[in-house]
């Protein structure tokens, strides 16, 4: 069977994708010190572009030094890592027309960087380390919307096809849809529109510095999966907003860390123990889909068989189906499916590279020992 759907090319606003398998960003852990490009990041997205993959989102890019998860982590909030990114970007570029992406993000609540303290639109405590988030004045949130913007132009300035907001996942941006971290009663809080402001700020300045054609998209949360968190019947308006204004794709996602802490259960990504654990966010894909009109789905979220993955798109649920751990463990799985092994991923959703986020550079550790064994 050919894979007529996945391997067709498709258009995210005037970028066009060789096919529809996406590199779903992580936190790599992989730059040099302090955030600048080093042969390894640009090993590992060598290897991700050569295996065919049509769109690369880059690892979780820092916008502000305070938004930082670790000295590993790539970063761009001033003008000294555009030469580096410039390299980044050039060697993917190498590859026959693989598409590459910034995503920029801080980590707002979720931050422990020993100089910098956590802030948050409103100060309330992280489960998982006990710590309290600074509570930020309006008008510092008006200079993080401001180095948002600065570092999407300097994305742009370094050759990205597209730029993507991460609002997911506990970070920053997501921690101002969410009810549960979001209790503030000025323009930044309260009903959507005002927790949707500090995006869709952040929105309007990219797109009236890289022009109407340029492509932005969004890493959105759609459900905290917590007790007085975001609901999806919210998630769901906050998609169709974002779609209205603009935004050329939306990644739809969900949970974070606290979420296990709060629940005493795994969010979704966690929990693939079987065939029927995969995909988990098609259901709420099949709901937001009709309402976004020219705004590209791209699903992610435990996507393993190819042939799944052609039906998705074949029954456009969604326009690109994204792919994480699979491409930690299988760098050249579109080309294994292109050239007709249509065994589902290798990886088993063990999740030995989730501990690794913070603490090391992101791996299948896995499979490294089971390289081990053989040799």
């Amino acid at each position: 069977m050919e894979l007529m759907n996945l391997f067709s090319p498709e258009k995210i606003a005037n970028v066009q994708i060789k096919n529809r398998i996406v590199r779903s960003a992580t936190f790599m852990a992989s730059s040099e010190k302090y955030g600048y490009v080093g042969q390894d990041l640009i090993n590992i997205n060598s290897k991700l572009a050569s295996g065919g993959t049509g769109l690369i989102i880059s690892g979780y890019t820092a916008v502000d030094p305070g938004g930082t998860a670790s000295p590993y982590q790539e970063c761009l909030y001033d003008d000294s890592f555009i030469s580096g990114q410039k390299k980044l970007v050039k060697a993917v570029h190498e590859y026959s027309d693989v598409k590459f992406a910034l995503q920029i993000a801080h980590t707002g609540r979720l931050g422990y960087h020993p100089k910098y303290p956590a802030v948050a639109p409103s100060p309330i405590p992280v489960k998982e380390t006990g710590i309290t988030p600074r509570e930020l004045t309006s008008e510092e949130i008006k200079e993080l919307i401001k180095k948002f913007i600065e570092a999407g132009i300097r994305g742009y300035e370094c050759g990205y096809d597209v730029v993507q907001l991460h609002a997911a996942h506990g970070y920053f941006l997501s921690n101002f849809i969410s009810p549960y971290t979001n209790k503030r009663t000025d323009e930044f809080g309260g009903n959507i529109e005002n927790r949707a402001r500090i995006i869709i700020n952040i929105y309007n300045g990219l797109r009236d510095e890289l022009g109407k054609k340029f492509p932005i998209m969004i890493k959105l949360q759609i459900d905290d999966f917590i007790p007085d968190g975001l609901q999806f019947e919210e998630g769901i308006k906050f998609a169709e907003l974002f779609s209205e204004i603009g935004f050329d794709a939306i990644e739809p996602s969900g949970g974070s860390e606290e979420t296990r802490v709060l629940t005493k259960k795994s969010y979704p990504c966690l929990i693939i123990k079987s065939s029927d654990d995969e995909n988990y966010f098609l259901p709420y894909a099949k709901k937001i889909k009709p309402l976004m009109k020219n705004c590209k789905l791209i699903l992610v979220g435990g996507i393993r068989d190819p042939l799944q993955a052609e039906k998705i798109i074949q029954d456009k649920n969604a326009d690109f189906i994204s792919l994480c751990r699979p491409l930690i463990y299988e760098p050249n799985l579109p080309n294994r499916w292109k050239e007709g092994d249509l065994s589902p991923a290798k990886c088993i959703s063990c999740n030995n590279c989730f501990p690794r986020f913070r603490d090391d550079a992101v791996c299948c550790v896995t499979k490294n020992q089971l390289e081990k064994k053989k040799n």
